[in-house]
């Protein structure tokens, strides 16, 4: 490795979609390469064919309890992604392929395995969105079988003494959800788009990271490289500059706290919640500062449930999340299931496009007690406690979907009901939606998602997938405008709550508090004191009217100077 002089040119660095910010800098660690393709045998005419599709469910077992132990060890939505890949080990459907296999072609357990995840796969493919992302579970989970069966080393995350940048082609959630900040301080990746699971848990966990770098990194970076990793700008620099070094560890050392006074420089306030989906990720947003809770995710509740909890279950749940915030605000939304989040008592994983299918609110068309149960539960936990429950709904639609939803939370004692704003027909009925909710947030990744036709998973459409396309800031605008007249605050409780110069955008749209990870908390609130509610209002005009959303992030970073002085 050379050191550029002054005299040298600058190293040119290699772009990706920046989805968790930091700069840092470190050597490359490439992940092992996968297990490889078995190849195709078939068993000895001796041996046992019952015994063999043993050898497949016991192996299935083995990796259903390792990522079990694994999930106990873990927090957040790192344990709940672990907990979700060690039910898809356990799944019949694959190990039942595989054995049929090994009965019908007598082909070797691993090859079996294999080949029944492709299977899989290509099913899961077909379905698009989320149902297409669960790919990369199921390869993750038949890579594990094979190593047992194999007597192969268990693929994972690199074990090095001394702290490093990852590189992959890809990694699965649940290897993300396992990464130690400590050792791993960024990483990158071939694939992946900026609202899968993997960029989410990067964030969560405060790890800068890059995806969908589009060529293979591991190829173009070797291990022992030294790397410069700028996770806001999405740029990897080979053998930075001895000044960029410094700057980077400069900014590491650098701590920044957020003392709970969300608020422009100019004293207006912006509530600066968290988004949690239990109660430990409660109790960290609370240690963090949160002013409350902008999205419980109530579903994270459900998602290692075969059949539908008990309200008695429900109501243990839900009060360890309250507990965390007396006397302060809790967004809790209901069951969004379906799409992303399948849940075998409630949603049909067989829908052609789940993603407009019947999800989340619509669920309760063919299973209304489901939310009757929920909304029970819920009233019991906010008397147990002394937080203050706001109960919104996913998926609303339709003016008669918000005062069903509602009227239905208010006969349950839930006196603040509101929605999501995650279609968009409800941004532009927002004006009619307000005469019944009380409040709305913005799901910035669906409405994205919508607005702009494109899978937000699909890293090939990563410049559609991004909050700052100008469609979508007039949307959230055309909702802002819409609650005005009714006095209702709208929040923005995507991922877009968490981009420090996109935080100054929504606040100029009319936005009144941004839920986000905990982690985002110190920096989104540094940028918000650098600017008066005007500034925001200013900045946020030249989004709305750039003709794209990279010309908007431009002309709002050009505003921004304190982003830099952060690092951000």
């Amino acid at each position: 490795m050379t050191t550029p002089t002054a005299s040298s040119p600058a190293p040119k660095p290699l772009p990706g979609i920046g989805v968790s910010p930091g700069l840092v800098a470190g050597p490359v660690a490439r992940m092992a390469p996968g297990i490889p393709e078995p190849a195709i045998e078939t068993l000895d005419p001796a041996r046992d064919l019952d015994k063999e599709c043993e050898r497949i469910a016991q192996a299935a077992r083995t990796v259903k309890k390792r990522l079990e132990l694994s999930a106990a060890e873990a927090k957040g939505e790192g344990r709940t992604l672990l907990e979700t890949t060690a039910q898809m080990a356990a799944d019949p459907t694959l190990t039942s392929s595989s054995q049929a296999m090994v009965r019908e072609r007598r082909l070797v357990p691993e090859r079996a395995v294999w080949e029944a995840a492709g299977t899989l796969c290509a099913m899961l493919e077909s379905l698009g969105g989320y149902m297409a992302e669960r790919t990369r579970d199921v390869q993750d989970v038949r890579d594990r079988i094979v190593a047992v069966l194999t007597d192969s080393p268990m693929p994972g995350i690199p074990h090095l003494p001394e702290p490093f940048v990852l590189v992959a082609k890809d990694l699965a959630p649940a290897d993300t959800a396992l990464l130690d900040p400590e050792k791993v301080v960024a990483f990158v990746t071939s694939e992946g788009g900026p609202t899968s699971h993997t960029a989410i848990l990067a964030r969560a966990l405060g790890i800068p990271a890059i995806v969908g770098t589009g060529t293979d990194v591991t190829d173009a970076l070797s291990d022992g490289d030294i790397v410069l990793i700028d996770g806001t700008k999405g740029t990897i620099t080979l053998d930075p500059s001895e000044d960029a070094l410094r700057r980077a560890r400069e900014l590491a050392q650098r701590v920044r706290v957020f003392n709970g006074d969300g608020a422009t420089k100019d004293g207006h306030e912006v509530q600066l919640l968290a988004n949690v989906g239990d109660g430990a990720a409660a109790r960290s947003a609370a240690e963090a500062g949160a002013m409350g809770i902008g999205l419980f995710r109530t579903e994270f509740c459900f998602l290692d449930q075969p059949t539908e909890p008990t309200v008695e279950q429900q109501v243990e749940a839900y009060t360890q999340v309250l507990a965390a915030f007396p006397g302060k605000k809790v967004v809790v939304r209901t069951l969004d299931a379906g799409a992303d989040k399948p849940l075998p008592f409630l949603t049909d994983a067989t829908e052609e496009n789940p993603a407009l299918g019947v999800r989340a609110y619509r669920t309760t068309r063919r299973d209304p007690e489901v939310l009757d149960h929920q909304l029970e539960a819920l009233a019991r936990a906010e008397a147990a406690t002394e937080a203050k429950v706001w109960v919104m709904a996913p998926m609303i639609s339709t003016v008669e979907e918000a005062r069903a939803f509602t009227d239905k939370a208010r006969s349950y004692g839930l006196s603040t009901a509101g929605m999501m704003i995650e279609v968009p027909s409800a941004a532009l009925m927002a004006d009619a939606m307000f005469e019944h909710a009380d409040f709305a947030s913005v799901g910035t990744n669906d409405l994205t998602q919508y607005v702009m036709a494109a899978d937000r998973l699909l890293s090939t459409l990563a410049d559609l997938s991004t909050a700052w396309q100008p469609a979508v800031l007039r949307l959230i605008k055309t909702a802002c405008d819409g609650a005005a007249p009714h006095g209702r605050p709208v929040g923005v409780c995507g991922e877009a709550a968490a981009d420090p110069a996109l935080a100054v955008v929504l606040v100029g749209l009319g936005v009144a508090s941004l839920s986000m990870t905990a982690r985002a908390l110190p920096d989104v609130d540094a940028v918000l004191k650098s600017v008066t509610l005007e500034d925001c209002r200013r900045i946020a005009a030249l989004a709305v009217g750039a003709p794209t959303a990279e010309e908007a992030r431009t002309a709002v970073r050009a505003e921004l100077p304190v982003l830099e002085e952060l690092g951000l």
